[in-house]
């Protein structure tokens, strides 16, 4: 064989490169100009035993910085329970797929059962599926399940209150799908209703989207919102931060069809960025439009209790052209994570939590505010995370802060968008402010 590692075969090789036309692998790179090919020697380093291998990444993790964090944006720095990584590096599920055979899959259905049960009982809403990839994508699932449960409707009304991240990735979701999306105005810092009104007048919509809290930190309030989309026959959306749902109301509550957001809140470290989990939950009559899958708890012939796939689109494997989406698998296993951490904190936990995360954000904002440089930018009932405008070089404050050993908060719109969660004590909140005030 030609490369010890590589499964072909020297006739395999050749059958591929006469299929291909051509009579050898340079034939393959013929059309690129040689004067963007690399010919050089890879900076690949020779091989190295267990222990060299863990003093070279001892050492490439011993450059990073770690900071207190006072930033959110979507991302936030939650407590996390130790037994949650040891459960989840236990075999069975560290290496668990997809659990297409259910006769030997019952441990991980039953956990996805679980996970789904939590998560429509926090939105408030009939079903949830199990699971997406993140926050972002499962907006833009979201979004096009929408267009997909309009038929002739192709617009989609997105709030300015969400997370621009979130807004890119739609944008470039809708980009090839279709689906025009137009821009929710805010007044005052809050998605305006009378716009919303002026916008479904226009026809054509089939979703309207709002973040909750929204992208500075503001809860708002929608009432009549569902009540406005149902009436033109458009689904109300409502992206929100998992872990807030413990004490906020539910979008259920406030009529919407389908729940989305990211469950990186419940427990789940930062990780760099990931991978996370997104959710998704919906009304029942809107089931079918939902993508991934849904596991459902039944009874065997010897009526013990068991776990099934109760419903998941045979197009998203055979006819996938027709398909509402490409989420075929799942994060199994971060909805795994989500599961345990609600399970060990309980209804309680949670909420003691998310209290915790608000009663600390509002201590730094009265203090940053009585050092008379900082403002609140819109006077508005806030949650754990809020948008302050600064009275001097926001970049130099930024700049101090890490020099101090903080990330203190994230630099938008010419001000700071802070976020306290449940692990920052009176004494950083008080350092940081110290630092502030400078």
């Amino acid at each position: 064989m030609t490369y010890k590692y590589f499964p072909q075969t020297d006739a395999d090789l050749q059958a591929m490169l006469q299929k291909a036309g051509v009579k050898d692998l340079d034939g393959l790179y013929a059309q690129i100009p040689e004067s963007i090919r690399y010919r050089g020697d890879y900076n690949i380093p020779l091989e190295m035993s267990e222990q060299e291998v863990r003093e070279v990444f001892a050492k490439l993790g011993s450059q990073n910085q770690e900071l207190t964090c006072f930033a959110g944006f979507g991302v936030y720095d939650h407590y996390t329970p130790s037994v949650i990584p040891s459960l989840l590096q236990r075999s069975e599920f560290l290496t668990s797929y997809t659990p297409y055979q259910a006769e030997i899959s019952q441990g991980t259905l039953h956990y996805i059962f679980e996970y789904q049960s939590m998560m429509t009982e926090l939105t408030g809403m009939d079903i949830s599926n199990a699971s997406m990839y993140d926050g972002t994508t499962a907006a833009a699932e979201a979004m096009m399940m929408s267009v997909a449960a309009g038929k002739k409707a192709n617009k989609v009304l997105v709030s300015a209150g969400m997370n621009p991240r979130t807004r890119q990735v739609l944008d470039t979701y809708a980009l090839h799908q279709g689906i025009e999306l137009v821009t929710l105005p805010l007044k005052d810092g809050v998605t305006s209703r009378e716009n919303l009104e002026a916008l479904l007048a226009e026809g054509g919509v089939a979703g309207v989207m709002v973040q909750q809290p929204n992208v500075y930190g503001i809860v708002e309030d929608f009432s009549g919102f569902a009540d406005a989309c149902h009436e033109k026959k458009a689904l109300f959306i409502v992206d929100s931060v998992a872990a807030d749902l413990a004490v906020l109301k539910t979008p259920g509550e406030w009529g919407a069809d389908i729940a989305v957001g990211d469950g990186q809140s419940l427990g789940i470290p930062m990780l760099f960025g990931g991978p996370y989990v997104g959710y998704m939950c919906c009304t029942e009559k809107l089931i079918r439009k939902m993508p991934g899958r849904i596991v459902g708890m039944t009874k065997d012939s010897r009526d013990q209790r068991a776990f099934v796939l109760t419903l998941q689109a045979r197009e998203q494997h055979i006819r996938r052209q027709k398909a509402t989406s490409n989420i075929c698998s799942n994060q199994s296993l971060m909805a795994l994570f989500v599961t345990v951490y609600l399970s060990l904190l309980g209804k309680q936990g949670i909420k003691e939590a998310a209290q915790l995360s608000y009663a600390g954000a509002h201590y730094l904002c009265d203090e940053l505010t009585k050092t008379g440089k900082f403002r609140l930018a819109y006077d508005k009932p806030f949650f754990n995370e809020f948008f302050v405008k600064y009275d001097g070089d926001v970049d130099a404050l930024y700049q101090r802060f890490i020099d101090a050993g903080f990330l203190g908060g994230v630099k938008m719109d010419g001000g700071l968008l802070f976020a306290v969660t449940e692990k920052r004590t009176k004494e950083e909140i008080d350092n940081l402010v110290k630092i502030a005030a400078l």
